[in-house]
């Protein structure tokens, strides 16, 4: 029979064994590739979801496996719970910090050191038997930490956790994962391949009690980390108020039947806040009452040690009842007992609806408790609100664990640690570069090394309307966040995030900003992008430059030009964040005071561009010395390239942690050839409530072949304008960057321009408004464009179309209310 399953095959005991003594070149193979977080979460939804479908084969094929009085599908939707991805995500951004732990990122921007959570190595996990879950779920911890993981099953077990792991890697285009997993099933007597397992391993991750612990030590090599996930004692603790209401008795009753005291968390100890042994009897006597009350018990017959340790315990208890020490109440067939003790010391109760109640006045909680620190996790609390916060703060200086209410000892939540610990950080290092000046610039130490590798996009293609039908998809607990877009293509569209989502995509805009080349250490910034109306882009920048710890003077762009010139002045801002349009107005106007103050060195635009002319302006009217996109983005994706101290023009680096870039033909839906022009079209990997898989975004672009200068592994594109800069006028095709480019060529122009589309019935109307300075004519610019532009003079010529050229002040021109942004082509047609 083939009952281990090893890198991705099922193998017999002959085959395991010869592998075994191979598992360290096994080990230092498969860690030679790193694996991305995404890849293990990428698989781990998929295969939750199949197991929530009854129909899904893997259900199908994982059925046979689940242990004999198992319910299959509670069994296999709490499998599913787990592996899902809103949980997962949720786990490591908790436990490791974010959802991209194993990335070298600069903890202080202001530092050139990386910091990242990098994985031990080999985690052996010794799991128990008969606890169908926690052998699988262990091992994709490990997974998650980035670590080449062997897990040990008992002989006793079915092949479920065979199977399902087989079913994960199966779902890993990469391989990668299954090169990190090997699953072997044998006894614990086999001590053979314990050491074998054991020997190489850089933590070893053991369940079971203390004798379970004790047998796998032996085996453990010197520096290597022990996780003990051993058994642990929980206890109820109820206040005078607490103890005489009846609601919290019945919350009590159902934390100790729920499960049978098989869980960590159930109670097996009561005590109450007294010295009084008369209450304590009292108490017993009454909580019994209930205890009888509750429905009877499910499941298998105990075995005969167990029954053993129930008739030993309650007998001794019964024998103390002559010296005044105890009072027993039992149900007549056995089902349950209540132990009332004088005795303040913890003990452990033999289970199966077993209790101790014991007097311990607050006052001595931590000499009780502090011999059991050990053993110590769950306390339910039940008092005042006071009573909780001074408890909870004792009994965890006492060494639990964690604090519920009575009533919800054994409830957990998304993210919570285990006896203490993160278990992710147990099977993790923290690790750290530091790095000279030359890495100013280089905001995460791996793009330097590698581009993140995950799986290609598949599925449909969608455009912006089935993003916005997408919105009422979106449960309300994702949908965190309100922004609309500027609308400068349209109707504003909405776009939701969660705040983690939102802090993923900052964090990253603020890496690209460090490539850039913004300084947090010295910069001064005046954020100068529009706010208000659910608009984004203020807020967002906002939000970057306080994770970057920078210095920025918050003033929104506004029509009092004189002002913001005045605080820029007096607040010694050398950095400008802005839109290109609004930035232009506010140089220009306030020309002389800028000017004269001189202390203007970098501009950071978004939204739009600086032509070639106008960068040549600021740099040599304002003494501007870096002009760069401070990012290029949308609303509902956010973040999707930033531009590098090698990038020029519409270049940018893709954002590949984030998204995965396909170019598609224009005229069909498929990929354009190496450096052609095409669709861009983006997929998110870094959203909780929306899937934005295939977003036609609506801009043309091509790939940049070969590795940048800069040495980022990062693909590169160059923007190329938006779909909507293509005019269908007069029969013909005309592109507004065609006209912009002959302006800047032929006419040395610096300014705006817009172009406004008319139909009067007789003929179509093309009016070219042109911010006025000293040297725009609008005679010379109309022969400009029409000896520029064949199409347009063909089409002028045929008397198709009128061709008017205007030069208008810049403050008339239409822009969009929410952004400023200038509407490049207005169609009033």
């Amino acid at each position: 029979m083939h009952h281990h399953y090893w890198q991705g095959a099922f193998i017999g005991d002959d085959e395991a064994a010869r592998r075994l003594e191979t598992l360290p070149a096994a080990v230092e193979a498969a860690l030679a590739a790193p694996l991305d977080t995404e890849t293990v979460l990428a698989a781990c939804d998929t295969l939750a979801k199949a197991l929530r479908d009854p129909a899904h084969p893997v259900r199908a094929r994982l059925a046979p496996h689940v242990p004999a009085g198992e319910d299959a599908g509670v069994l296999l939707g709490e499998l599913a719970a787990f592996l899902d991805r809103a949980a997962l995500s949720r786990k490591l951004r908790r436990e490791l910090g974010g959802t991209a732990p194993q990335r070298l990122t600069r903890p202080d921007a202001k530092e050139t050191v990386y910091e990242a959570w990098a994985p031990v190595g080999l985690v052996a996990h010794i799991a128990p038997g008969n606890a169908a879950t926690v052998a699988p779920l262990s091992l994709v911890e490990g997974l998650l930490a980035g670590n080449v993981n062997v897990l040990k099953t008992s002989s006793a077990d079915t092949l479920l956790a065979q199977h399902l792991l087989a079913e994960l890697a199966a779902l890993d285009p990469s391989g990668a994962v299954a090169e990190r997993v090997i699953v072997l099933r044998f006894s614990s007597g086999r001590q053979d391949w314990l050491k074998l397992m054991c020997a190489p391993a850089d933590a070893v991750a053991v369940w079971g009690g203390e004798a379970a612990v004790e047998g796998v030590a032996a085996h453990v090599p010197a520096g290597c980390r022990l996780v003990e996930w051993g058994h642990k004692i929980s206890f109820a603790y109820l206040t005078r108020d607490a103890w005489a209401d009846e609601a919290t008795l019945a919350a009590l009753a159902a934390d100790v039947c729920l499960f049978e005291q098989q869980a960590c968390s159930s109670p097996q100890v009561v005590y109450l806040d007294t010295e009084d042994a008369d209450e304590v009897f009292a108490f017993a006597e009454r909580f019994a009452a209930v205890l009888a009350g509750m429905p009877a018990a499910g499941g298998d017959p105990l075995d005969p040690a167990e029954e053993a340790e129930l008739t030993t315990t309650e007998l001794i208890a019964r024998l103390e009842e002559h010296l005044g020490l105890t009072r027993v109440h039992a149900a007549p067939d056995g089902s349950w007992r209540v132990m009332a003790d004088t005795r303040p010391a913890l003990t452990a109760s033999p289970l199966h609806r077993s209790v101790w109640v014991k007097p311990l006045p607050r006052k001595g909680l931590i000499g009780a408790l502090r011999p059991m620190r050990r053993y110590l996790q769950t306390a339910g609390i039940a008092g005042s609100r006071t009573d909780v916060a001074e408890l909870s703060a004792t009994v965890l200086a006492a060494g639990a664990t964690r604090v519920t209410p009575v009533g919800a000892m054994t409830a957990g939540y998304s993210g919570e640690p285990h006896d203490g610990v993160y278990a992710l950080q147990r099977y993790s290092r923290r690790v750290a570069v530091q790095a000279d000046e030359r890495f100013a610039t280089t905001a995460c130490l791996d793009d330097l090394a590698r581009t993140p590798d995950f799986p290609a996009p598949a599925g449909p293609l969608l455009d912006k309307a089935a993003v916005q039908d997408r919105n009422h998809d979106v449960a309300r607990g994702d949908a965190e966040l309100y922004f609309r877009s500027g609308g400068s293509t349209g109707t504003p569209a909405l776009s939701l995030f969660s705040w983690d989502d939102y802090d993923t995509q900052m964090h990253a805009a603020a890496r690209g900003l460090l490539a850039a080349g913004y300084d947090p250490a010295r910069d001064r910034t005046a954020n100068l992008f529009y706010c208000g109306g659910m608009y984004g882009s203020f807020i967002s920048f906002f939000s970057i430059l306080e994770r970057l710890g920078g210095v920025q003077i918050p003033m929104a762009a506004g029509p009092d030009h004189r002002a913001t010139a005045e605080a820029i002045v007096a607040h010694e801002v050398d950095t400008l964040f802005g839109m290109p349009s609004y930035l232009w107005q506010l140089l220009h106007e306030q020309e002389d005071a800028l000017r004269s103050y001189g202390g203007i060195r970098k501009i950071f635009y978004g939204g739009e561009h600086f032509t070639e002319e106008q960068r040549r302006t600021l740099a040599g009217t304002f003494g501007i010395e870096v002009i760069r996109s401070i990012t290029y983005g949308s609303t509902d994706l956010g973040p999707l390239g930033y531009q590098c101290a090698e990038s020029s023009g519409s270049v940018h680096h893709l954002h590949a942690d984030l998204h995965t870039l396909e170019i598609l033909d224009v005229a069909a839906d498929e990929p354009v050839g190496p450096g052609e022009t095409g669709r861009l079209v983006f997929t998110t990997r870094a959203r909780r409530g929306q899937h934005l898989d295939r977003y036609v975004i609506g801009d043309l672009g091509r790939a940049l072949p070969g590795r940048c200068p800069c040495g980022s592994h990062a693909p590169r594109f160059e923007l190329l304008g938006r779909l909507g800069d293509v005019m269908r006028v007069a029969t013909y095709f005309l592109n507004y960057r065609r006209f912009v480019a002959i302006a800047e060529e032929s006419l040395r122009f610096v300014g705006e321009l817009q172009v406004v589309l008319d139909n009067d019935g007789a003929r179509e109307g093309l009016t070219i408004r042109m911010e006025r300075t000293e040297a725009t004519d609008a005679a010379a610019a109309r022969d400009a464009f029409l000896s520029g532009y064949p199409e347009l003079r063909t089409a002028v010529d045929e008397k198709l179309l009128d061709l008017t050229v205007e030069t208008v002040d810049g403050a008339s021109l239409d822009r969009t209310p929410a952004s400023g942004k200038l509407r490049t082509v207005v169609d009033n047609r």
